[in-house]
C-alpha cells in the first residue's frame, strides 16, 4: 500500500492534490510543530496584479512549540477579507457562481479562538470532493505512535501497513539524510514530481503555484483531469538527491 503523509494546509494548491490523488491512504500531519507563515496559515490566488497572499491571523505569541492542531484563529474578520479578494479576482471566472457559496459556509464558520487546523480539514474535504477525489484521510494525530521527522514517518507507514512512501518534495533535504529509519521499517520511498500544467486563467499570462482554487473557478468539472496531466513519473531516492544537487548548482 502506498501513502502520503503531509502537514495540512490553508487553501492548498494543485500539487497537494496530486500527492493525495496517487495514493490509497493520505495521512495528514496534524500532530507536528506549527511553523509561523508556512503554508499552514496561507497561500495565494490569482488576481490583475498576479499572485496575491492571503493569510489566516493566528494565536502565537506565549504559544512556542505548539503543533498543528492546537493553533486558534486570531481574529475571524479575515474571511471577510479573504471572500472579497476572492471575489473580486474570480467573479467573472466560468465556475464562480457554482463553487463560491460553498467556500463562503466554509470560511465563515471560522470563529476567533476556534482551531486553524479544523478549518484547513474541512477545505480539505471540500476540495477533494469537488475535485473528485477519494482518498480516505487519517489523522495522524489519532494513531497509536510517537517519534519525530523520519522516525514519526516509519511509526505512521507501518501502523497503517504501508510499504511505499510517496513524499512531498520539500521534505527531500532531511528525509534523503535519514533513509535509512524508513528501509529498516521495510518502507519504499519515492518522491512527487509534479509540473504545474497550464490551463484557462482569468488574467493573462498564465502564472503557476496558485491555490487550486484559481484552477477549480476556472476550469470547473475538468479540473481533476487537468490536474492529473501535471503529474511525472516519481523521483527515485538517487534521481532527487541529483536533483537538489543541480538545484544547488543553478542558484
Amino acid at each position: 500500500m502506498r501513502v502520503a503523509i503531509a502537514q495540512p494546509t490553508y487553501l492548498p494548491w494543485s500539487g497537494h492534490f496530486d500527492l493525495i490523488d496517487q495514493v490509497d491512504r493520505h495521512v495528514v500531519l496534524d500532530n507536528v510543530q506549527f511553523e509561523k507563515q508556512s503554508w499552514q496559515q496561507r497561500n495565494r490566488i490569482k488576481g490583475g496584479a498576479g499572485l496575491q497572499w492571503l493569510t489566516v491571523p493566528v494565536e502565537f505569541r506565549g504559544r512556542l512549540g505548539q503543533t498543528i492542531r492546537e493553533v486558534q484563529v486570531r481574529d475571524a474578520s479575515f474571511a471577510r477579507d479573504h471572500l472579497r479578494a476572492i471575489e473580486l479576482a474570480y467573479r467573472r471566472a466560468n465556475f464562480f457562481e457554482e463553487y463560491y457559496p460553498a467556500l463562503t459556509t466554509h470560511l465563515q464558520s471560522a470563529r476567533a479562538g476556534s482551531l486553524l487546523f479544523e478549518l484547513n480539514f474541512e477545505l480539505l474535504r471540500w476540495f477533494l470532493n469537488t475535485l473528485g477525489i477519494a482518498t480516505p484521510l487519517v489523522l495522524a494525530s489519532q494513531l497509536p505512535v510517537e517519534g519525530k521527522r523520519t522516525e514519526l514517518l516509519a511509526a505512521i507507514c507501518r501502523h497503517v501497513g504501508a510499504d511505499q512512501y510517496l513524499s512531498p518534495p520539500g521534505s527531500a533535504v532531511y528525509l534523503l539524510n535519514e533513509m535509512g529509519t524508513l528501509s529498516q521499517a521495510g518502507v519504499d520511498v519515492s518522491f512527487q514530481h509534479y509540473v504545474p500544467p497550464e490551463y484557462t486563467q482569468r488574467f493573462p499570462p498564465f502564472v503557476p503555484y496558485a491555490s487550486a482554487l484559481d484552477l477549480i473557478f476556472n476550469e470547473g468539472p475538468r479540473s481533476l483531469e487537468i490536474l492529473r496531466r501535471g503529474r511525472r513519473e516519481p523521483f527515485t531516492p538517487d534521481q532527487m538527491a541529483a536533483r537538489l544537487v543541480e538545484l544547488q548548482v543553478r542558484s
